[in-house]
């Protein structure tokens, strides 16, 4: 439920290689100057799986060409603008495009004729021939060339299992299905059937391109990740939580380990010591310093830009005054600056800092989301943006000025007649002030009153953001006015603004989610006798406390949101927060009950349907159980919808449709129905 809200000269191109492609240029991109109004209309399911998106920018050491994804294959743009290409064919997948060393040839992802994922690298003067690079026995996840460009770095589960039990018994051979045996205290995932039932964890790996041998550099019962080459290919730098008891603590530090040892990485050196996450480590230009991410806590807590000497020595804080999470780090060619991403207020901006401190300097700001973001020559770079009201594409960034490159989605934007994203600010009841979009129907007009629908977002740490985002869009288009708040507990405002709802679930964030309601009905735009509230996760579970508060909407979607705390306490996968937030069950069972929404049933006459997936042990179906069967003996209005072998999220298709399908007809049956006053209000408004 709870997610952090979350990236080379090269030989010119020879004149027969761009005949060759030029035939390859990607069709989608639209004519800038098309009519947006012909043939407009609302948007569809058939629309939203039209939209392409962009992703993976990485800039080519010369700052002359940048690489990107799009639609399952790598292409490439001149960074001054220019017809897009196809490197890539169709019929494999190709991802994760990143120019080796030295600049001669574009690496990738792909699982083309092998079993398993590998990396390939396609050298411009072979005409479109890509080389395979890895011959690994599982699938390779990430690319990380080592600054010679001859190894890579991966982080994978050890394959040695640690020995069993003799005392357990053995199976006839004929028998397949074997009992789980678990003995972690992390012992469930979302995913296959949950159950963590072996002790492989995640460690370091090197892989020798010439000698094509796989190499481990770390070892233990402990999981390793975000591995960092050091600019002179000799250390790596990784984040790691090496504690007594990793299972029950949200601390990694930054370790560093020789890329040469032969002992799987028994000796190793500890920088930084802080009790907390300490991530995303990155090494400056000259290898003397490493930048990284720490924050007080795993759940709340901002993640500052932190450094640290890479001899070891006080770290130092340098993001403290900013008060936002920092994402993305990358030094500047002279590694006098760092650049990162940070989430504000609905958008998300790429920042700039001094690495021995000072002002963040705002390089990409206003009513967008960088998603990512590339460095280049002389600090040029490239970024997926979504701007206000549309969707990720392809920019440059140099001197201050911001160029879009791909217009990948225009043309089918073009057809679409979407609804307005506006941001508001309001009061909540202790006078705190919260942000909220309002999404407004497409033929949207101002003195009439709409049915309205109070979508909650999931985490609870993260935002709602500018941008087209299709499940709004969906019920804007049948008429309905949806307001997407931030209540406090989202990201974007700052660690008290988070932490407001510490051991407090449904409380600060419901007064703010009620507030906005009101706002909206103060603005006009909403009818206060047609609101309706849904939700996902986190937002399922406030779609809960809201209907258990109060009785003025008219209907509620429930997705996949707890109900009774204490029915999840070694059955779901937060063992780790549970504890760490609200004490052990038996210690503090009065906050345990407090805050669950099930206890509060008896108070619901909101009629409302439950969706879940069967197999989700992030917030088991159990919740949305209970909660039906509750109501279904207060003889309310309910329905209980369980989506066969699916988990949190990564739903088929034809569920996610039904989804959005279903809840938009139990919403049409309870709320869309107007009163007499409001049927009067808005034929005034129509003979006006």
């Amino acid at each position: 439920m709870k997610q952090k809200i979350v990236i080379m000269s090269w030989l010119v191109f020879s004149t027969i290689y761009l005949s060759s492609i030029l035939a390859d240029t990607n069709q989608s991109q639209a004519d800038p100057n098309q009519d947006k109004s012909q043939k407009a209309h609302h948007v569809t399911f058939e629309d939203n799986d039209k939209f392409k998106t962009v992703g993976s920018p990485h800039v080519s050491k010369d700052g002359k060409w940048i690489a990107y994804t799009l639609s399952g294959r790598i292409w490439i743009i001149p960074i001054e603008g220019g017809e897009p290409h196809a490197v890539t064919t169709k019929g494999s997948t190709a991802r994760n495009p990143v120019w080796t060393p030295d600049g001669k040839a574009l690496s990738f992802l792909s699982d083309r004729a092998t079993e398993h994922t590998q990396v390939w690298a396609l050298k411009f003067g072979r005409f479109g021939e890509a080389e395979q690079i890895t011959k690994l026995k599982r699938s390779a996840n990430s690319i990380k060339w080592s600054p010679q460009g001859d190894k890579l770095l991966f982080v994978f589960k050890d394959k040695k299992m640690e020995k069993s039990d003799p005392n357990t018994p053995q199976h006839p051979a004929d028998n397949t299905e074997k009992p789980w045996v678990i003995d972690r205290l992390d012992f469930k995932a979302d995913r296959a059937d949950g159950y963590i039932t072996d002790r492989r964890r995640n460690h370091i790996y090197i892989y020798d391109i010439a000698k094509e041998k796989v190499i481990q550099i770390t070892s233990g019962d402990y999981d390793d990740s975000e591995p960092s080459w050091s600019p002179d290919g000799k250390t790596i730098a990784f984040a790691s939580n090496r504690s007594k008891h990793p299972d029950r603590n949200y601390n990694t530090d930054i370790w560093l380990v020789s890329a040469d040892n032969t002992d799987k990485g028994q000796k190793l050196t500890q920088l930084t010591t802080h009790r907390g996450p300490d991530s995303s480590p990155v090494w400056s230009p000259d290898g003397k310093w490493i930048a990284y991410t720490t924050a007080s806590d795993g759940e709340y807590g901002v993640a500052h830009l932190a450094i640290v000497p890479d001899a070891g020595g006080p770290a130092k804080i340098l993001t403290k005054k900013l008060d936002r999470s920092v994402s993305e780090i990358e030094f500047s060619d002279d590694g006098e600056s760092i650049y990162f991403i940070y989430p504000d207020s609905g958008s998300q901006h790429l920042g700039l800092i001094a690495s021995q401190g000072g002002s963040v300097k705002q390089l990409i700001t206003g009513p967008r989301v960088v998603w990512s973001y590339s460095l280049g020559k002389d600090n040029i770079l490239a970024a997926n943006i979504t701007s206000a009201n549309g969707t990720g594409e392809l920019y440059s960034f140099n001197d201050k000025q911001l160029r879009q490159l791909t217009h990948v989605n225009d043309d089918l934007l073009a057809q679409l007649k979407l609804g307005e994203l506006e941001k508001v600010h309001f009061a909540s009841q202790d006078g705190t002030e919260i942000e909220s979009f309002v999404l407004k129907p497409p033929d949207f007009e101002q003195n009439h009153k709409y049915p309205t629908l109070l979508s909650i977002h999931g985490g609870p740490v993260g935002q709602y953001t500018y941008g087209y985002s299709f499940a709004p869009q969906f019920y804007a288009a049948h008429g309905y006015l949806v307001v997407l708040p931030n209540p406090r507990g989202s990201s974007g405002r700052g660690e008290e603004f988070c932490n407001a709802i510490y051991q407090g679930w449904g409380i600060k964030d419901y007064e703010d989610v009620i507030a906005v309601v009101d706002h909206v009905i103060e603005l006009g735009y909403a009818d206060p006798d047609r609101l309706g509230v849904m939700g996902y996760s986190y937002g399922g579970f406030m779609t809960n406390v809201v209907i258990a508060r109060t009785n003025r909407f008219k209907a509620a979607v429930s997705g996949a949101g707890h109900s009774l705390f204490i029915a999840n306490f070694g059955h779901d996968i937060y063992q780790k927060w549970y504890v760490w937030e609200l004490d052990l069950p038996w210690k503090n069972r009065q906050l345990w009950e407090k805050l669950s929404p099930l206890n509060q049933i008896h108070k619901v006459t909101t009629p409302t349907v439950f969706i879940c997936g069967q197999k989700d042990w992030n917030v088991p179906v159990l919740n949305s159980e209970m909660m039906y069967q509750s109501l279904k003996r207060l003889g309310i209005e309910t329905q209980l919808v369980v989506y066969p072998n699916s988990h949190h999220g990564g739903w088929k298709k034809q569920f996610s449709r039904d989804y959005s399908q279903r809840a938009l007809a139990w919403l049409d049956k309870y709320v869309k129905k107007e009163s007499a006053i409001t049927k009067m209000v808005n034929s005034k408004a129509d003979n006006k």
